[in-house]
């Protein structure tokens, strides 16, 4: 179990660090006049991010 932590822990670490690349780049659109693009490059960063949706987590039973 130990080793399926790390690993979700470093897979969140990755899903952060490309949201973050994806939002600067998105920030860099709405500054250059691209708005739409610059809109929705903002919100894949908000879905990819760790506390996103993800399309590689199952439906969650409760």
């Amino acid at each position: 179990m130990a080793e399926t932590a790390g690993y979700m822990q470093g897979m969140g670490l990755i899903l952060w660090i490309i949201a973050v690349i994806i939002a600067i780049i998105g920030i860099v659109q709405l500054i250059q006049g691209q708005i739409l693009l610059g809109i929705i490059l903002l919100i894949v960063a908000c879905l990819v991010g760790p506390g996103g949706y993800s399309i590689f987590r199952g439906r969650s039973t409760v």
